[in-house]
């Protein structure tokens, strides 16, 4: 099966402008991540869909590719179903976060396994299991109740599951931005419209939900840190300093 991975990344940010191109340990960031997809065994090949020639020289510049989509686009899902349009010899795509520079290889390839394994589903993503009390409350972490057969039930930025007083205490879990899709079901995504169920939330993937498909979730234990701020992209390049860590090299 060629699975086709793809990166969006616009150079525009509201928090932390520039974002794609921030240096971390003397790499880009979008080379960390671009790095780690091309390391998966599972991916085929790697695209990063950008709105800017500045990011499309700077990938090429490392060694990887890089396509212009238009600048218009709402969400890196409408980005990245416009390279899925133009690249068609891909049935199975992942969307990849452009700010997910301690991003690793292993992840990708468990959600792609498991994925592939679930023949009726036409859409997926990665969960954890949290950690701590405050994650599980705050409405930055979007939480996720699953079925038994891990099938997504319901994405909320509230704690999902309620426990009720005298209830038998569940396992939270930690929906992670990184999707899968087959690719007619992504060409037809990018033109459902919003529910009200997304517009309240805010959460892209209750889309899938809301117009009746299933989306199954892989578990991984994989610690990811994503980059939203000034602050978060100190703390990547602090972590990065102690373990003195290079982006992965491609297989």
């Amino acid at each position: 099966m060629r699975v086709l991975a793809v990166i969006p990344a616009r150079l525009a940010s509201t928090r932390l402008p520039r974002k794609p191109l921030a240096s971390i340990a003397g790499h880009p960031m979008i080379e960390w991540v671009y790095r780690a997809a091309a390391a998966a065994s599972a991916i085929s090949r790697v695209v990063v869909a950008t709105d800017s020639e500045e990011v499309a020289q700077t990938v090429q510049g490392f060694g990887g590719e890089a396509m212009l989509t238009r600048p218009d686009h709402p969400s890196g899902t409408d980005r990245m179903a416009e390279v899925a349009a133009r690249l068609p010899d891909y049935p199975v795509l992942v969307n990849v976060q452009g700010d997910e520079p301690l991003l690793r290889p292993e992840p990708l390839d468990a959600l792609v396994a498991g994925f592939l394994a679930q023949a009726a589903a036409p859409a997926g993503t990665l969960v954890r299991r949290a950690v701590h009390r405050e994650e599980i409350d705050s409405p930055q972490t979007a939480k996720v109740a699953r079925a038994q057969d891990g099938a997504a039930i319901y994405f909320s930025r509230a704690p999902v599951p309620f426990l009720r007083s005298g209830g038998e205490a569940p396992t939270y879990f930690i929906h992670i931005g990184v999707y899968i899709h087959r690719r007619e079901f992504l060409l037809a995504f990018a033109g459902m419209p919003r529910g009200p169920l997304e517009k309240s939330e805010m959460l892209e993937q209750l889309r899938v939900l809301e117009n009746g498909h299933r989306m199954m979730t892989v578990e991984t234990g994989a610690v990811f840190c994503g980059v939203d701020t000034a602050e978060d992209l100190e703390r990547v390049r602090a972590v990065v300093a102690a373990r003195r860590l290079e982006p992965v090299c491609p297989r």
